[in-house]
């Protein structure tokens, strides 16, 4: 299989979207996705997130998507909002190329932390990211609120 992988365009968006909401089926909650690709669409053209994709045999079938961030404790940091690999095409070292991708830029941009939340239920994501030698922390709970 070969295995591309490259910066996200704006003809990715429907993919991405798909890529997401396969991902939101997973996490069972299918119905929390509210975005559409033409939103997808115009959020990249402002700059408003980045995304990475892999691409086999001309078709995306995983992603990164992310974004520049701060922390006040420790500077520049990149977030990871979403990261998925379609389910056909996992176990081939897609996920691995595009998280080392995703960590690479950090790197590049002069990050000095890379985030992202992972749900405490999904082991195959917790397992790969200790692999990844990550530290999951379990101290500190999200807040949010919705409009």
């Amino acid at each position: 299989m070969n295995i591309i992988i490259r910066p996200a365009t704006e003809d990715d968006m429907p993919a991405i979207h798909a890529l997401v909401y396969e991902l939101a089926v997973y996490e069972k909650e299918p119905e929390a996705v509210e975005t559409t690709p033409e939103e997808y669409l115009e959020d990249f053209r402002n700059g408003l997130f980045e995304a990475t994709v892999a691409e086999a045999d001309g078709q995306v079938v995983g992603m990164t998507l992310y974004y520049m961030a701060y922390s006040t404790w420790r500077g520049k940091m990149l977030y990871l909002d979403d990261f998925v690999v379609n389910e056909a095409y996992r176990r081939h070292g897609i996920g691995q190329m595009l998280f080392d991708a995703f960590v690479e830029e950090g790197r590049q941009r002069g990050c000095r932390l890379v985030k992202w939340q992972v749900l405490d239920w999904n082991e195959p994501a917790l397992k790969f990211y200790r692999k990844n030698n990550a530290i999951i922390e379990t101290n500190w709970w999200n807040g949010k609120i919705l409009y």
